[in-house]
């Protein structure tokens, strides 16, 4: 029987979670500048440097955003041993993140995306990144870390940015080993493994992936059409539970026939990026306590929205999160499901 009577008690029983996130890690590096004239060698902005920055990124930005929910994180993923890589193990131990489910390898570059920010307006990306598959040795080593971490995990998110962490192989292995022991998996899907991760317990793309990963296309205010590919997508994963983010419309989650769709809330949008980090984090934590879908896609919806509001890949704010769900009535909203 699910205990959790009220909004008080769900926010107190994150802090007794811990989430295994396994998937494609990086760092956010930000230029801040300004710029005032342009370029006499090219027609480009001279961006003069105020501000350098690191941060966490990718699967990382997830486990920022389940440690700012106040659940314990676990993140596994593979990174180059290069100079990146090192930076991104200090990021990771100034976080208060556990490292060791972290394997170092010298055959691949650590992902990092470059942004030259100037007047609130990003005007270039440079990314350095690798794409391919792991190596044989390098799947073991990841499985290996994977499996000495499950045991202690209430949740698992798949972290998915086509940075090459993931198989065909070892998706169907990893939601296999969690299936047996009972522990949910959520999925933040990509292109390329789209439709590998059959048999998990949520699966969350938002609309331009579950158009691009199924191959269909349809105007998105053809409810009908998006809820046929909806329910494809279900047939194909055997999977009941999807969340479908739908940028400015809000969220849809289904639960086998059972259909609902959430608006967005009104807010001013700064940026949307890691927006999608922060649904899938609390998405992950309402999995493990089993409330109801309704109400895990109202507080996951209500959450993404507020990182819009801040410049850049930003974890949640649990406080304001909490005030804005309770503003909203968002549990007398959504009754909870016993388990």
């Amino acid at each position: 029987m699910n205990q959790h009577t009220n909004l008080e008690d769900i926010f107190s029983a994150f802090d007794q979670l811990t989430v295994l996130i396994v998937g494609d890690v990086m760092i956010d590096s930000y230029l801040w500048g300004k710029s005032t004239r342009i370029s006499p060698e090219a027609p480009v902005p001279i961006v003069n440097v105020v501000k350098r920055e690191k941060r966490l990124g990718g699967a990382a930005n997830v486990a920022l955003n389940v440690q700012a929910m106040g659940a314990t994180p676990l993140l596994c993923s593979v990174i180059g041993d290069d100079a990146d890589g090192g930076d991104f193990l200090r990021l990771m131990e100034d976080r208060n993140l556990s490292t060791e489910g972290i394997v170092q390898s010298p055959e691949r570059v650590t992902t990092i995306k470059h942004r030259i920010i100037a007047g609130g307006q990003q005007l270039l990306r440079v990314d350095a990144e690798i794409e391919h598959n792991l190596a044989d040795y390098e799947e073991r080593h990841l499985e290996e870390h994977y499996l000495k971490l499950l045991d202690r995990a209430d949740v698992v998110v798949f972290e998915d940015y086509d940075k090459g962490v993931f198989s065909e192989h070892n998706i169907a292995r990893f939601i296999q080993l969690a299936n047996e022991r009972g522990i949910p998996s959520v999925v933040d899907p990509k292109k390329k493994n789209f439709l590998n991760y059959k048999g998990c317990t949520l699966f969350k793309p938002n609309l331009k992936e579950l158009k691009e990963g199924l191959k269909v296309d349809f105007a998105d205010e053809n409810l009908p059409a998006f809820e046929e590919a909806v329910a494809q997508l279900q047939e194909r994963l055997t999977t009941k539970q999807v969340l479908v983010t739908l940028s400015e419309r809000g969220v849809f989650v289904a639960n086998g026939e059972t259909k609902t769709y959430i608006p967005a809330h009104r807010r001013s949008i700064s940026d949307v990026s890691g927006a999608g980090d922060t649904v899938i984090s609390i998405a992950a934590l309402c999995m493990a306590l089993k409330t109801s879908l309704p109400f895990m896609a109202g507080l996951s919806n209500l959450g993404g929205g507020l990182v819009c509001e801040q410049v850049g890949v930003v974890p949640v704010d649990r406080n304001r999160l909490f005030q804005e769900a309770k503003v909203n009535r968002l549990y007398e909203t959504h009754e909870h499901r016993t388990a």
